[in-house]
Formats: C-alpha cells, sequence, structure tokens
C-alpha cells in the first residue's frame, strides 16, 4: 500500500511541475500563428519510444488559409516506411494569447496558449497502432527560433505514463 501511495504522489508532482507558457512572454520573436503558416511550410520530424529509440521518422507539407479569423491548416505527412497520412486543423482564436482547435483525429478540441515566442498545445489524439486504436494525452510546445524556424517537442502519454515523444522542425518556403 505505502508503495501505491508513494508512485501516486509523484505521478501528482510530477503532473504539476510542468513550465506555464507565460514564462516564456519576453522571448523573440514572437510567435504569430497566422503570420508565420502565411507561406508553405516543411516540416521533418520523428517519433521517438519512452526508451529513445527513433520509431518512425516524417516529412509534412503544410499549406494554409484563412475562414474568417479561423486559421486552417493542411499537414500532409510521409513516413520513413511509405505510408501517408492528412491531418487538416482548424484554429480558432478564444481571446489574447489563445487558441483553440479541431482536427479528425484529434478527441474534443485542442487548447493553446501563446506567449512571446513560445505555444503550448494540450489534447487527445486517436492514433492507429497495430490495427487498433489508442487515445494518448498530448502535451505539445512549439518554439519559434526565426522568422522561418519553428521548433515543435511533444510528449505524448496514456493514462499519466509517458509513452513517447515527437520532434519536429518547420521551415517556412517561399511562396
Amino acid at each position: 500500500m505505502r508503495t501505491c501511495l508513494a508512485l501516486l504522489a509523484c505521478l501528482l508532482l510530477a503532473s504539476c511541475t510542468s513550465v506555464n507558457v507565460q514564462h516564456y512572454a519576453n522571448e523573440r520573436p514572437t510567435l504569430d500563428l497566422v503570420a508565420f503558416f502565411s507561406k508553405p511550410v516543411q516540416a521533418w520530424g520523428m517519433f521517438q519510444k519512452r526508451s529513445g529509440e527513433v520509431a518512425k521518422r516524417f516529412h509534412v507539407t503544410i499549406a494554409s488559409h484563412r475562414e474568417g479569423e479561423r486559421l486552417i491548416l493542411d499537414e500532409r505527412f510521409v513516413y520513413s516506411d511509405g505510408t501517408r497520412q492528412q491531418r487538416i486543423w482548424t484554429l480558432t482564436p478564444d481571446g489574447p494569447g489563445r487558441w483553440r482547435g479541431r482536427a479528425g483525429d484529434v478527441v474534443g478540441e485542442a487548447v493553446g496558449e501563446v506567449a512571446g515566442n513560445a505555444l503550448h498545445w494540450r489534447y487527445r489524439l486517436d492514433l492507429p497502432v497495430d490495427d487498433k486504436h489508442w487515445v494518448m494525452d498530448m502535451d505539445d510546445w512549439m518554439y519559434q527560433m526565426d522568422d522561418d524556424t519553428l521548433i515543435n517537442r511533444t510528449r505524448m502519454s496514456k493514462l499519466g505514463v509517458d509513452v513517447g515523444e515527437v520532434t519536429l522542425f518547420f521551415r517556412r518556403q517561399s511562396p
């Protein structure tokens, strides 16, 4: 029983240690999602298992457009095993520095906040794995490095246990 209580206490403490996005409020360049995605974007990434092993690499092309206040991102993935995937995000401003997002494989709604050069997203993603579907909790951080470069790091977990990590590098292209 003590072991279970100690494990529960560790999990609760770990969940409380997340950095607040406001920590980055003074960092530059200031991330403006609409401006960043105003040009075509290419991204390169990988998924690493909890052990650190790279399980998949991928390339993404992203086209975007505006529909009123909404920002639509059309992401086209090509994975290292040859499989392809498309995800279309609909991002909606939700007050100063706040965004909400929806996509076909996002369970419910993504909630994000921008401060300085950073964006912090939290959402649940329905992932097909070996003929099954797993709903993963995504803790997603994006950092704008310069006018054309964005770095993304996402921790994936299920039931509070880390499953792996996604790392992406975005680069804006000339139209």
